[in-house]
């Protein structure tokens, strides 16, 4: 007699549905039902209210009153405006790294790029978004300033909805965008090797000026998917 298996909890059910965003699974403005997501995950609605709230405060979802919650869809203005301030704070963060960062952090950021192009070669194109935002985060981290960070950790979760929603169609031409560019990483790392501040500020500049540069504002409107064949049991 097999065992019933044990209900998931919230950061499992919150995981499962970032990574159906992340390999674009969830398109943007897919309405995320309370009642078919419960079934899905074989939960109660209870249990799905708090993990919407968190994609919520993440600006992963859209919940709004007496309509629920849809995946976020950001618009082009908010698009730029993520990369704006990005562009503002990011130089500034690398040039704090590069003041305190030791021989560890700079072996820790490239292990990242490392594993990044390797998740990019594997073609399993969820991690190496993860690993490129992770790059950018590891940077962020070491400079050691808690406020810049945390509002760099919610820039970097709008920044891989943005990618996925704008990137180029062409599947390769997508992986290769919203991997972030293992090369521009690697030119990146090469400038705070040399704890060149006024070079490493102007490679990350350039680096995410081309990565808005290669967004396209215009998608198409798609089939709504089957959330109970994306989260439920197997039969």
């Amino acid at each position: 007699m097999s065992e019933l298996a044990a209900p998931l909890s919230d950061a499992e059910m919150y995981e499962r549905v970032i990574s159906a965003i992340l390999d674009h699974k969830l398109p943007p403005g897919t309405k995320l039902v309370e009642d078919k997501l419960a079934s899905a995950f074989g939960v109660s609605r209870t249990r799905i209210r708090p993990v919407l709230v968190r994609l919520a405060n993440e600006q992963v979802v859209t919940l709004t009153p007496n309509r629920g919650a849809t995946i976020a869809q950001p618009t082009e203005k908010e698009a730029r405006e993520v990369f704006e301030v990005r562009r503002l704070i990011e130089p500034s963060l690398v040039e704090r790294f590069i003041a305190q960062a030791t021989d560890a952090d700079m072996a820790q950021l490239k292990q990242c790029i490392d594993d990044e192009e390797a998740a990019r070669q594997a073609g399993d194109m969820r991690r190496a978004i993860r690993l490129s935002g992770e790059f950018h985060s590891l940077i962020a981290e070491g400079a050691k300033h808690d406020t810049l960070a945390r509002i760099l950790r919610e820039l970097t979760s709008r920044t891989s909805l943005v990618l996925m929603t704008y990137s180029p169609a062409h599947e390769f031409e997508r992986m290769d965008a919203t991997s972030c560019g293992c090369n521009e990483h690697r030119a990146l790392l090469d400038a705070i090797r040399l704890r060149d501040t006024k070079e490493a500020a102007k490679r990350m500049r350039e680096h995410l000026a081309r990565l808005e540069a290669q967004l396209q504002f215009n998608t198409a409107d798609d089939t709504p998917p089957d959330l109970n064949a994306l989260f439920g049991a197997p039969a």
